[in-house]
């Protein structure tokens, strides 16, 4: 807990490389999300439904392989399985950009998806950095996917007015092929890679996290924000095009003024829910808008400037709710069981998105736009029904402690630990030689800490 040196070289190295491979895969998968349901209706077979299908197919594989890929990784090692998952998506983007019909769309997303390299990408940073800056490096990370969605919802509808739906495959599958020679010769290859409880899926964990109230509340919640986003992908594009008469090729600036009024707004609703210790009450409201932008959605369909402002309101409480749940889930996931809990998070996500891009091109194609609006509108109604029950978040931060010599790994060294105030829960692992342990940094006294952890 004392003072830590600066990121070495290779730190930075792997920690910038990881973000920029995690970035362009991110934006492979969202650059279609604006554009498919505009752009697909003319491929062959094109239905509601399989729009929605094709939006949304990349998590049914992403739910399926992403657990399974990263223990692979602790056996083969974490560049194989890196490798082996930017083929796969470079090749479902091939296969996209040159189908002729929507089923062969939703089977080049479904290839897409099956490159399930987030959780090794994340064990690697684990590997490559000292524990005193792993986070900085998984913050890098998370920066990287928010930037990836951004800079997606503006290239997505440009590439397309220009080169169509093909075309922005085709750059899913060049950025596919930055990122394998991104992994092949900048990112630096790890000694030994080792299991982090922090990073990865441990099996002994897994069950406690599946049985957590607290954790299945924003496994739903994740859920719910990802099937909502997709759903409305189905929609939005449509309304903007077909009832506001806004060309396809001009809907960039639209998601853009969106995006930079919603990064500002959010920022004081962040700052406040963690300066406040009010994060479920921020968090719940946010919930709250999202349910009843749907509504001001529909009302604004005929209305360019209504259905802009509307959709600023609904990228807000989104983005204000991506943020919010890793943060939530950090605080509430018990010591040594963070990577097992993300795990089984992520896996929520991408179940969501699957099953929120079905339902959307189903409610389409059975009620039009509206149907999908309330869909969304009931999902969120859904999420704050089971948010409401969840406890105030504990207000504590993460920490992996490496530990003096084996004997001294003990259960009276654990009492110790618990014994500092500000320490409110910590676990030893011995095969790492490590603690894992949840702090108030408001009172935690930190040169008891570095105390107890000295040997006799």
């Amino acid at each position: 807990m004392q003072q830590a040196e600066s990121m070495t070289p290779i730190e930075r190295r792997a920690a910038v490389s990881l973000a920029a491979v995690f970035a362009f895969r991110m934006l492979g998968l969202f650059m279609v999300l604006p554009v498919l349901a505009t752009y697909g209706q003319h491929l062959d077979g094109a239905t509601p439904l399989l729009i929605g299908v094709a939006i949304g197919a990349y998590g049914f594989t992403q739910a399926l392989l992403q657990i399974p890929f990263g223990m692979l990784s602790d056996r083969i090692g974490r560049k194989p399985v890196i490798i082996g998952g930017l083929l796969l998506f470079a090749l479902g983007g091939l296969v996209a950009a040159q189908a002729d019909s929507m089923l062969g769309v939703v089977m080049g997303r479904i290839l897409q998806g099956a490159g399930a390299i987030a959780a090794a990408i994340m064990a690697l940073v684990a590997d490559l950095t000292r524990d005193e800056h792993r986070t900085k490096a998984m913050a890098m990370i998370g920066m990287s996917i928010g930037v990836s969605f951004g800079v997606a919802m503006i290239a997505g509808p440009l590439i397309a007015s220009v080169a169509g739906l093909s075309g922005v495959f085709y750059v899913t599958v060049a950025l596919a092929l930055v990122g394998l020679a991104l992994v092949t010769w900048v990112v630096p290859t790890p000694t030994l890679a080792l299991q982090h409880r922090e990073a990865g899926v441990v099996r002994s964990a897994l069950m406690p996290a599946l049985r957590n109230p607290e954790l299945l509340r924003l496994n739903y919640g994740i859920g719910a924000l990802h099937a909502i986003l997709m759903a409305s992908f189905v929609a939005i594009p449509l309304a903007l095009q077909d009832h506001a008469g806004l060309p396809t090729s001009q809907h960039w600036w639209v998601y853009l003024s969106a995006l930079l009024v919603s990064f500002v707004a959010m920022v004081p609703a962040i700052i406040y829910a963690e300066r406040k210790r009010r994060v479920k009450q921020v968090l719940l409201a946010a919930v709250a808008l999202l349910a009843a932008v749907q509504g001001m959605i529909w009302l604004n369909l005929d209305s360019l400037n209504g259905l802009v402002v509307a959709i600023v309101v609904y990228f807000t409480a989104f983005n204000l709710l991506e943020a919010t749940l890793p943060s939530l889930l950090s605080k509430i996931a018990p010591p040594g069981a963070k990577g097992t809990a993300m795990g089984v998070y992520s896996t929520s996500q991408f179940i969501g998105a699957a099953l929120g891009g079905a339902l959307g091109g189903a409610a389409y194609g059975e009620f039009g736009l509206g149907g999908v609006f309330l869909l969304c509108g009931l999902l969120a109604l859904s999420w704050l029904m089971i948010g409401v029950t969840m406890k105030q978040p504990p207000y504590v931060k993460s920490y992996r402690l490496p530990l003096p010599d084996a004997p001294f790994r003990d259960e009276a060294l654990l009492r110790r630990i618990l014994a500092v105030p500000g320490v409110a829960e910590a676990v030893i692992v011995a095969e790492e030689a490590a603690a894992y342990i949840k702090v108030d940094t408001q009172v935690l006294d930190r040169e008891a800490l570095d105390r107890v952890l000295q040997p006799a």
